[in-house]
């Protein structure tokens, strides 16, 4: 088909669709719409021979392999309908909203690569890679050719890394926040025999009342999930220790449900007037004094159905039915608006505290979450067993515990407790002490013990305390030991970030906040840590720059899997790099890459907002490192770079000559490359690609660009790798473009004495007397709101590889 079926269809003075142009850019693009017309189907849209060739799919797309989704071929559209999205008035043709779901490239699946597409094309049986946000990976679209329907086609998903066994609905993956819950739902598809990490609350220091909140007691006690399938039940701590054996009377109670169900909840012992006792529960066995209890607050599925997606109150309704006539399993009810009252009547009988839920917030598992909070009326923290001193006058096993907790990934003392301990307790916890001693303290820094005599073991004890107060250097006041914790991990043992209402702080100079951005909650700890002793600079300066700034950077971020590099306690610490991650937010988007190097998959973060940004930032990511391509393309760079990297014999002014030298030989090649500081002592020329090339040809390029330059500055300049061969020259780094290398973003601040900004330039900046500290983290944000973005066209432009190297050559 061509465009004139296209033209047929519509009337350009009632419908705001492209008008009927043809394209000769043929740069593989795609894009799938969704498109609510008289019924609701998808789009397909492919790039070749000028036009857009089309298909509409009733069902959308499915990455699994088991769906064969019908795709109808309809008539030819303009490769301007690419970014098309809007509304087709009623009375044209195809009426309705359409929005687009899904866009980026596509090419012929290497292992199909014996016809090109438009022969794959003509014979009907298409073999394709997309490189999309949502769909990846290879698809087959074969024509059925029957006689009936001769516009009838099949898209199959071929099994890849990218596939699934699941059930698969494009619905659910709309980009609308509407239905994130859903997609929630759909990508975490439950099952009663897999165990759920359980939804987590933050603290909050004051208690209110708001009639969009409920309030349940806090039962002080041990979570566990109860995954119950054809009457067989599996008790979880909240990171999957199985409580089966522990609790043999709760899992046989248990078995009385007659529904397949996943129950969130407390387990306790109580006394006679009801109030949980800790250190029971945590001796607890079938001589224990006291009642167990099993306190239902959640029900996350039931019957084959995730209950993710639905509000709180309506989860809520669902469980006293489920789980009534049981002899240890009870209800957690709750009061609504009321929240002062129920916390005063809680304290008054003894109980820890109160929970508040939003009434209409969804589950998350595994996420901890502002719609759940939990108000205390006595501190209380779990701690990690570091040590303990002898007993002063030799009544006592021992004297006291040495605690510590992580701050910032490093093992910070917190005080000692010497209080809340029977004699029976000690004797246990020396009897494993002796198994873990070791010689040395496990801390950061050697504590103050006031000379008390000590003795260190491996810190993987944890226990809970309580205790007064924390003092303004961080110690506990007056802790009190309540039990060891085995459902804990030492990961979660960190210094606590707690805010000190409901309502979200704004960015200023308190310790520990979180952030609204975006309606996302970033949580900031430690503004006061001093990055850069030299000059003073803290996280605080860090964060608020790229608040200040993040407009500019983000487009050099976006969907690009960054390279955490990471200096928690500032620059004149060692430093680390961190390419994988877990645990982090449910909010923050990653992107899985298989390494070679390391034969395995590597959970890569993504930039992709203010948001994520002041994440990175208070992790202690003072540069920020993105791939040179976006997760859409990963094999295709945005841009190619020439890294002048000097020795430690070479001055800043050596390497304004090459990066002048350089110009010329752009000027030559007609190429437009844009510079920058590094940030640290050298300087980064980019070249614009546009994705139009491989990481191995863009290396390839480069490698000849620095071969140019290298004849024009020879006794500057030098193309070998190895440092001790260089002989005091600048380096002509063309390895920086292969894939997975990284380099300090345009605009980002460097661990360097100063806090130096990798700048862009204008070339005629590139001159003498130009200094590295010019830009910093004070004076930036001045000349970029002077400037503007110096480095957009890098992201826009292109540069023809073959059109450069014949100028050179000519």
């Amino acid at each position: 088909m061509a465009l004139e079926d296209y033209i047929k269809k519509r009337d350009f003075n009632k419908t705001p669709e492209p008008p009927a142009e043809l394209s000769h850019d043929n740069a593989d693009r795609f894009v799938i719409q969704r498109h609510k017309a008289s019924r609701l189907h998808y789009d397909l849209r492919l790039e070749l021979e000028g036009v857009l060739k089309s298909w509409a799919i009733p069902k959308g797309p499915s990455m699994n392999p088991d769906d064969k989704r019908l795709a109808i071929q309809t008539e030819d559209h303009p490769v301007k309908y690419l970014s098309f999205h809007g509304t087709i008035p009623k009375g044209n043709y195809g009426a309705g909203i359409m929005k687009i779901w899904d866009e980026g490239r596509y090419r012929i699946a290497p292992e199909y690569g014996d016809m090109d597409l438009i022969q794959q094309f003509e014979k009907g049986d298409l073999k394709i890679e997309f490189f999309g946000k949502k769909v990846k990976g290879i698809f087959a679209l074969v024509h059925t050719k029957r006689r009936d329907a001769d516009n009838h086609w099949l898209l199959i998903k071929k099994k890849d890394k990218y596939s699934t066994d699941l059930d698969y609905d494009s619905e659910v993956f709309i980009d609308d926040s509407s239905l994130a819950n859903k997609k929630n739902t759909a990508v975490k598809k439950l099952n009663p025999d897999e165990f759920v990490k359980p939804m987590l609350a933050s603290s909050i220091k004051d208690i209110f009342n708001d009639k969009s909140w409920v309030y349940e007691l806090k039962w002080d006690g041990y979570r566990v999930m109860a995954h119950i399938e054809n009457g067989e039940v599996h008790l979880y701590s909240r990171n999957g220790i199985s409580y089966n054996t522990k609790f043999k009377a709760l899992a046989k109670d248990l078995e009385g449900v007659e529904h397949d169900v996943i129950l969130d909840g407390e387990v306790v012992i109580v006394n006679e007037d009801g109030i949980p006792q800790f250190q029971a529960l945590q001796n607890y066995d079938e001589t224990t004094s006291g009642s167990l209890r099993y306190y239902v607050f959640d029900m996350l599925y039931l019957n084959g159905h995730s209950m993710l997606d639905l509000t709180l109150l309506e989860r809520k309704s669902l469980i006293p039915e489920v789980i009534e006539n049981l002899s240890y399993t009870l209800y957690c009810d709750h009061i609504e608006a009321m929240g002062a009252a129920l916390y005063k009547k809680a304290i008054n009988a003894g109980m820890e505290g109160v929970m508040a839920k939003k009434i209409d917030s969804t589950y998350s598992p595994g996420y901890r979450s502002e719609n759940w909070l939990k108000i205390k009326a006595v501190e209380t923290e779990e701690a990690i067993i570091c040590g303990y001193t002898d007993s002063v006058g030799g009544g006592g096993v021992f004297g006291s515990l040495i605690l510590g907790m992580y701050v910032e990934d490093q093992l910070k003392y917190i005080g000692n407790c010497g209080s809340g301990f029977s004699a029976k307790d000690q004797r246990e916890l020396l009897d494993r002490f002796e198994k873990l001693e070791i010689e040395n303290h496990p801390f950061q820094k050697k504590p103050n013990l006031k000379g008390r005599n000590p003795h260190w073991v491996n810190p993987t004890l944890i226990c809970e305390v309580k205790f007064s107060e924390w003092t303004t250097n961080g110690i506990m006041r007056h802790p009190v030991f309540k039990g060891i914790r085995n459902d804990k991990n030492l990961q979660e043992v960190s210094a606590p970030i707690k805010n000190t209402s409901k309502s979200t702080a704004n960015l200023s100079k308190p310790s520990s906040i979180t952030l609204e951005v975006g309606g996302l909650h970033v949580p900031i700890s430690n503004l006061d840590k001093v990055l850069w002793p030299d000059d003073g600079y803290t996280k605080y300066d860090l964060i608020d720059y790229y608040l200040n700034i993040s407009d500019y950077i983000l487009p050099y971020l976006k969907d690009r899997p960054q390279n955490l590099h990471r200096h928690p306690n500032g620059i004149n610490r060692p430093g680390f790099y961190q390419k994988d991650n877990e645990n982090l937010p449910e909010w923050i988007e990653t992107e899985d890459v298989f390494s070679k190097s390391s034969n395995k998959i590597i959970s890569y973060l993504l930039c992709q907002n203010e948001a994520s940004l002041l994440y990175m930032a208070n992790l202690g990511c003072i540069e920020i490192n993105p791939w040179h391509s976006r997760v859409n393309i990963l094999d295709y760079p945005d841009y190619t770079i020439i890294d002048l990297d000097p020795s430690k014999e070479n001055t800043f002014e050596e390497v304004i000559i090459v990066a002048q030298a350089a110009k010329e030989v752009l000027d030559i090649a007609e190429i437009k490359g844009f510079c920058k500081t590094s940030g640290s002592s050298g300087l980064h020329i980019y070249i614009p690609l546009k994705a139009q090339y491989t990481y191995e040809e863009a290396m390839n390029f480069t490698k000849l660009l620095c071969y140019f330059i290298e004849q024009k500055v020879p006794k500057l300049t030098s193309m070998v790798r190895a440092v001790k061969d260089r002989k005091g020259k600048i380096y002509l780094d063309y390895l920086q473009n292969r894939q997975g290398q990284t380099i300090a973003a345009p605009y980002c601040v460097r661990p360097k004495i100063g806090a130096p900004v990798s700048a862009p330039l204008e070339w005629k900046e590139v001159k003498s007397g130009l200094k590295i500290l010019d830009f910093n983290i004070k004076n930036f944000q001045t000349r970029i709101q002077e400037k503007g973005d110096l480095f957009a066209e890098v992201l826009s432009q292109e540069t023809d590889m073959m059109d450069a190297i014949q100028r050179l050559e000519n």
